[in-house]
């Protein structure tokens, strides 16, 4: 992998120098983005469950965007889930707010937490590459 196919959007800085991870690297037509939680800009989980899951549908499109996408592109979304049966109805409610036919392939995984505390809902996606687009928005990882 080349440091070009890492695409690191602005704001989301601190996830890579910090926490050594890519928000998403492109892979030939593909981009493949990292989950992404329903935090706010100090990584802190929103408290309340609707919100938590819109602001990690925001994340994930600010990811998309720095790559000239948006969630018609994506062909694959993997959900990880704390409290699956619990909240999954309103995850859906949002998440059709976002994803529309045709749909994406989709996993929704229940698990008994995730990195941040009081994260419910991490989303990762993959999504084609459009032909021609600019190669980032986003800063490139740096060299050190």
């Amino acid at each position: 992998m080349k440091k070009s196919d890492v695409l690191v959007p602005e704001g989301m800085e601190m996830a890579y120098d910090q926490f050594h991870f890519a928000p998403a690297v492109r892979t030939g037509r593909w981009l493949r983005c990292s989950g992404q939680l329903g935090t706010d800009e100090r990584f802190q989980a929103v408290a309340e469950p609707e919100a938590q899951f819109a602001q990690a549908f925001e994340n994930v499109k600010r990811v998309l965007a720095a790559a000239e996408l948006d969630f018609g592109d994506v062909v694959e979304m993997t959900t990880f889930h704390v409290g699956l049966r619990e909240h999954l109805g309103v995850f859906m409610k949002v998440k059709d707010r976002y994803v529309e036919a045709p749909y994406p392939a989709w996993t929704a995984i229940g698990v008994v937490e995730l990195a941040v505390p009081g994260a419910l809902v991490e989303i990762r996606v993959t999504a084609r590459l459009r032909a021609g687009a600019a190669k980032a928005k986003g800063r490139r990882a740096r060299t050190t």
